[in-house]
């Protein structure tokens, strides 16, 4: 087969992982920047051009769309799909997860369980959206934020107040979450490749910070998932129709809460924690599918 992998940078970790997996089990595999590619749309002749050259005979597609440039990215994905080329990852799954707001909503209309939330078109009333919580502490996010970044919490009432209104002035849309005090500072992932659960870690921030993200300095360990926490990392992952998955969830106390599901999610932590080859198994899903 002839896999095209949709990556701004053919030596991150995950992209070269993903180039070693196709190769060793036979395939072709090919690194396009999606951010170089023009699209044709043409009736019944739909086309992609990169590099001087029309992509053709192309078998499957595996996106690695960041998401400052997620609008570009399933734009490629889509025209993709329009040339009846498989993808890993479907265009309108990606756009579902990359809105927090919108993959939240989903996920709570299915019953999967989620920290309190609450959103608001820049309510001046901050002391209502605080107790609507739980009140302080709390954790404040930017709905287009990643890796950690735009991630806050605020230990206090004041502060809360302080963080939420200075967003609001900046006109940056943010949610207000329940902090769950319990979680210690870490969260579980579980990677979910085609509705199975093909390798899971629990992330520790390091200490004095609150956010677990190992690009904030984290540390890794390989975790077993209680029967719970693996059908609601696969629920998670079904409902918003995403064949590959990252599902981040908090241990509370009343069972697992899924605070974020990533559409391109990395290699690098998860392979190392679990000594599991995850690339692997991306493309062992693609020849299922193709």
């Amino acid at each position: 087969m002839k896999i095209v992998i949709l990556s701004r940078n053919s030596e991150l970790y995950s992209t070269r992982r993903l180039m070693e997996a196709a190769t060793q089990k036979g395939h072709e595999a090919l690194v396009v920047d999606h951010l170089k590619c023009n699209i044709e749309i043409e009736k019944k002749n739909p086309r992609i051009y990169y590099n001087g050259e029309y992509l053709e005979n192309v078998d499957a597609v595996i996106p690695r769309i960041g998401a400052s440039v997620t609008f570009y990215g399933t734009a490629v994905v889509r025209q993709f799909e329009m040339m009846k080329i498989f993808t890993a990852v479907e265009s309108q799954a990606l756009i579902r997860s990359r809105d927090k707001l919108r993959s939240m909503q989903i996920l709570a209309r299915a019953g999967v369980g989620l920290p309190k939330t609450v959103f608001t078109n820049y309510s001046k009333d901050v002391d209502q959206v605080v107790e609507s919580v739980g009140g302080a502490p709390l954790v404040i996010k930017l709905l287009e934020g990643t890796q950690g970044l735009g991630v806050v919490l605020a230990e206090s009432q004041g502060a809360a107040k302080s963080i939420i209104e200075a967003f609001n002035g900046l006109k940056a849309r943010v949610i207000a979450q329940e902090f769950i005090a319990e979680a210690g500072g870490a969260d579980i992932r579980a990677f979910v490749v085609e509705g199975s659960v093909v390798g899971a870690m629990k992330r520790q921030g390091k200490k004095g910070e609150f956010r677990s993200n190992l690009h904030r300095g984290g540390s890794a360990t390989v975790v077993e998932l209680s029967e719970e926490e693996r059908n609601t990392a696969l629920k998670a992952a079904r409902v918003l129709g995403l064949g590959i998955a990252g599902v981040d969830m908090l241990q509370a106390k009343d069972g697992p809460l899924v605070i974020e599901v990533n559409s391109s999610p990395g290699l690098e932590g998860i392979e190392g924690a679990t000594g599991k080859d995850i690339a692997r198994e991306i493309i062992s899903y693609i020849e299922r599918n193709v």
